[in-house]
């Protein structure tokens, strides 16, 4: 079958590749029918996710059909359409049994302690081949798949495998309730769904950061207030649109991957912040420096979290749904806590949401096919990861129909 492998940092390829079997009692065989290239899979190729491991089949997303089942896997019959969560959990360890299950304690072959088991991940998540291919063997599958109504197209479906609950999971992670007022850091495809699920769980008012067109207009048409960090201060317009108070609530949907302004006011502060964050870094001791200490190059604290510190109320909260790999630990924790501010992180527990969210689209609530930006074969994976690593304008969501 073809696959989009992994091979190294910047080198990915389209190959032909052994079609996967049955390997455990609880896992499931599907064929791919939809697939999607996400902002996550640009940090294995860019490796700011270290620990790869060459041959490994990259994505995290999908919805498929049922080919095989294991013995052990009783709630599914060849033929059964379904989507695939992208983190993986057991369903009977106490972490499954209370809803967290991308920390399942049974999942990750690398040991209860070792967190979340995620398709196409590196090897700390596993690693567990991904489902840019053909098709797909799923580990737990009594778990891991959910079944699709009949009302549910596989175009609105493949966006329920990770990127409408991971933004509804970020916006339960900011604690956002009725009347709150909400900013959404990133209108990449996370912050669009992140809009929506505020609105969803009771938000009167969303701002969202941004600095693309494409993507401020397509938040606009949500009806977010829209801020362009290229032309104006984020923290400085959120504070003169809420009267000098912030938000009460943030959603980090970029991480640690916040592209930096490039004209504007906001981009002379951010210049400066990180010269300081330079010059502390070169006057440090080498010997100070903890082993294992990820510096990112030219940056101070991730740009996102420092405009979310400084745009929330006092006595705020904090949702973060955009990826920090292990080794980043540049935060502004000062300010948090002189803020007394709350801050939760974390990966998605795909299973708790996507029943939910999979029966919203089948009553008209949403239609998650409106954020489908491009829709490419197979064989067009490849040139699609650059387009959507350049940024380039009009490239949200790229779905691949595999069949």
């Amino acid at each position: 079958m073809k696959a989009v492998v992994w091979h190294g940092l910047g080198d990915i390829r389209l190959d032909e590749v052994p079609d996967p079997k049955l390997e455990e009692p609880t896992d499931a065989i599907i064929r791919i029918t939809r697939s999607a290239i996400c902002g996550t899979d640009l940090h294995m190729v860019r490796g700011t996710m270290p620990g790869m491991r060459e041959g490994t089949i990259l994505g995290h997303e999908a919805v498929g059909v049922v080919e095989e089942t294991g013995p052990s896997v009783r709630g599914f019959s060849r033929g059964d359409r379904v989507v695939v969560c992208s983190t993986m959990g057991c369903g009977n360890c106490a972490y499954c049994r209370a809803g967290y299950y991308a920390q399942c304690d049974v999942a990750n072959p690398q040991g209860p302690t070792a967190g979340t088991c995620f398709f196409g991940g590196p090897e700390s998540t596993g690693p567990v081949d991904g489902l840019q291919a053909e098709y797909a063997r799923i580990p737990y599958a009594a778990t891991t798949l959910v079944r699709i109504p009949d009302s549910v197209t596989d175009d609105q479906a493949i966006l329920v495998s990770d990127i409408y609950p991971t933004a509804w999971f970020g916006a339960r992670l900011a604690e956002v309730s009725d009347g709150d007022t909400v900013l959404v850091l990133g209108a990449g495809i996370v912050g669009q769904f992140a809009i929506a699920s505020a609105k969803q769980q009771g938000a009167s008012r969303v701002f969202a950061v941004d600095g693309i067109n494409s993507r401020l207009n397509r938040a606009q048409a949500q009806n977010a207030d829209i801020i362009d960090f290229n032309a104006e201060d984020p923290v400085q317009t959120v504070r003169e649109l809420t009267r000098g108070i912030g938000v009460d609530r943030v959603i980090d949907a970029v991480g640690v991957d916040a592209t930096r302004p490039v004209t504007g006011p906001a981009a002379e502060k951010t210049a400066e912040q990180a010269e300081t964050f330079e010059r502390e870094r070169e006057q440090a001791a080498p010997e100070s420096k903890p082993e294992g200490k990820q510096w990112l190059p030219g940056d101070a604290p991730s740009l996102a979290a420092r405009w979310a510190v400084e745009s929330v109320a006092k006595a705020g909260t904090i949702g973060v749904i955009g990826v920090y790999p292990p080794g980043f630990d540049v935060f502004p924790f000062g300010d948090l806590m002189n803020k007394n501010l709350t801050m939760h992180a974390g990966n998605c527990n795909h299973r708790r949401y996507v029943p939910k969210l999979l029966n919203l689209v089948a009553t008209g609530t949403i239609d998650p096919t409106a954020f489908i930006t491009q829709t490419e074969p197979p064989e067009s994976a490849i040139d699609a990861y650059r387009a959507f690593d350049r940024r380039d304008e009009g490239w949200l969501k790229t779905v691949l129909e595999v069949a």
